[in-house]
């Protein structure tokens, strides 16, 4: 009986020594970053090149700014000359009499051509309209050249959203292992009388939690893939993830208030608000042009022609005319629709004036957001990795514990979940303070290609 009884107490030793070694493997599994991307993973600015191709909000984007740069030539078409061709031919016949004698059949055909140009002399609504066209180029030029911001914060976001699920759920799965091994051996030393009910169930309800938790991980990072597939067209393989250990650098300029000034000056958002409130100044000017006079300089060649059948009957003529003059079109009254227009416009314009401080004021918010996020996160980061090494040595210390007595079941389980957890706020820290460098570049229409391809040097 003794004899049985030692031996269950070796089987019982022998299960915690593997439990020692399966906590101890996943937690370096997941601290050592084994759960790597394929040699052919595809890297952010590889991802960021198939969305400048498959993205259809860009494309879209593009084509307003070809749409946009029209308007220029639009307006300038006003200036200019318009010539214009207008003409019309009338057949007829006809039966008369005349001293008694009848002639049937008689036809005969009526023609006019006319060819005229009208170059504007005085046309003050023309010249605004052309003034106007130029400053829409510009507003399509700061609309996609945001467009190309967002592109690039919204790839890099997707991408590290994807990483981040990635990590969420492996980090899951490896405590789930790990749980799993814990339940075995609870159950197995139940079965033996080494422990009591209360081991056992304890890690049955945390493998229970592991399998739901399991379950949501799965399903965000298929969210997570679907969107980065929205942006660029197909559904991404293997992504190359972040360094071990990478170290993340402060913004440059470290002073927020240069960052601010930027912002408010070189933001997309607010140089279209500008351009936009300036359109709306040449409108009320443009709908006041129609109290005023206006002076086209016209010419015409007119062209005349009659024929008639029998020719003796009535002889064929032809006519030529050349005009040349200055047409005056002086406006009298128009219903007081000029007058209406005027002050629609100057509610525009002080609407497009608040647009604009509205648009100076998230462009600093958002620049002193983002500027406090990296810094914020550069003290997240510098902290949870000092956390990860003390969730470790508590880790192997509970284990330890547990293994002579001193420690129970639910202090191993409590010290694996604390170090996942603290793993995977490690890895979210690292990418939101990557975001919030990308984003604080943005706010100040800085970002390009150059900043994707620093921060994919981070990347393996």
């Amino acid at each position: 009986m003794n004899e049985t009884m030692n031996e269950s107490m070796n089987n019982a030793k022998r299960k915690k020594n593997q439990i020692v070694i399966y906590s101890v493997l996943f937690a370096s599994l997941i601290a050592s970053g084994i759960f790597a991307a394929p040699a052919s993973a595809a890297d952010l600015l590889q991802t960021y090149q198939e969305a400048l191709q498959n993205d259809p909000q860009y494309a879209s984007a593009r084509a307003s700014l070809t749409a946009g740069q029209e308007k220029s030539v639009q307006g300038r078409a006003l200036l200019l000359p318009t010539i214009g061709i207008t003409g019309s031919t009338t057949s007829s016949s006809s039966n008369y009499s005349s001293g008694g004698v009848s002639v049937n059949g008689v036809k005969s055909t009526n023609g006019n051509y006319t060819l005229q140009l009208t170059q504007p002399l005085i046309h003050w609504e023309n010249w605004q309209q052309y003034e106007q066209g130029k400053l829409q180029v510009l507003a399509s030029e700061a609309l996609f050249g945001q467009a190309q911001l967002d592109l690039m914060v919204r790839v890099s976001q997707a991408y590290f959203d994807v990483l981040s699920a990635q990590d969420t759920l492996e980090s899951v799965r490896a405590n789930k292992t790990a749980i799993t091994e814990q339940l075995s051996f609870a159950k197995r030393n139940f079965e033996v009388g080494t422990t009591t009910i209360t081991d056992q169930h304890e890690a049955q309800a945390r493998y229970d939690l592991a399998v739901a938790s399991e379950f949501a991980a799965e399903n965000d990072l298929e969210i997570k893939r679907s969107t980065l597939q929205q942006i660029i067209g197909h559904e991404p393989d293997g992504l190359a993830p972040l360094h071990k250990g990478v170290q993340l650098s402060a913004p440059e300029p470290t002073n927020i208030n240069d960052w601010v000034s930027a912002a408010e000056f070189n933001n997309y958002g607010v140089v279209g608000a500008q351009v936009t409130q300036e359109i709306a100044k040449r409108t009320i000017s443009l709908n006041r042009a129609g109290h005023l006079p206006t002076l086209d300089l016209v010419a015409n060649v007119n062209r005349s022609n009659n024929s008639a059948i029998p020719i003796e009957q009535q002889p064929a003529f032809v006519d030529t005319s050349r005009n040349i003059g200055i047409q005056l079109n002086i406006p009298l009254f128009s219903g007081f629709a000029v007058t209406s227009k005027v002050r629609e416009a100057i509610a525009l314009e002080d609407k497009a004036g608040n647009d604009f401080e509205t648009a100076k004021r998230s462009a600093a918010l958002a620049a002193r957001q983002a500027y406090l996020g990296v810094n914020s996160g550069l003290a997240q980061v510098k902290a949870y990795e000092a956390a990860e090494i003390s969730s470790q040595s508590a880790l192997d210390s509970n284990v330890l514990g547990y293994q002579v007595g001193v420690r129970i079941n639910i202090d191993v389980l409590n010290a694996q979940q604390q170090l996942y957890t603290t793993q995977q706020n490690l890895s979210k820290a690292r990418y939101d303070t990557i975001m919030n460098g990308l984003r604080l570049k943005a706010a100040a229409s800085s970002l390009k290609q150059e900043d994707l391809a620093q921060v994919n040097a981070l990347l393996h």
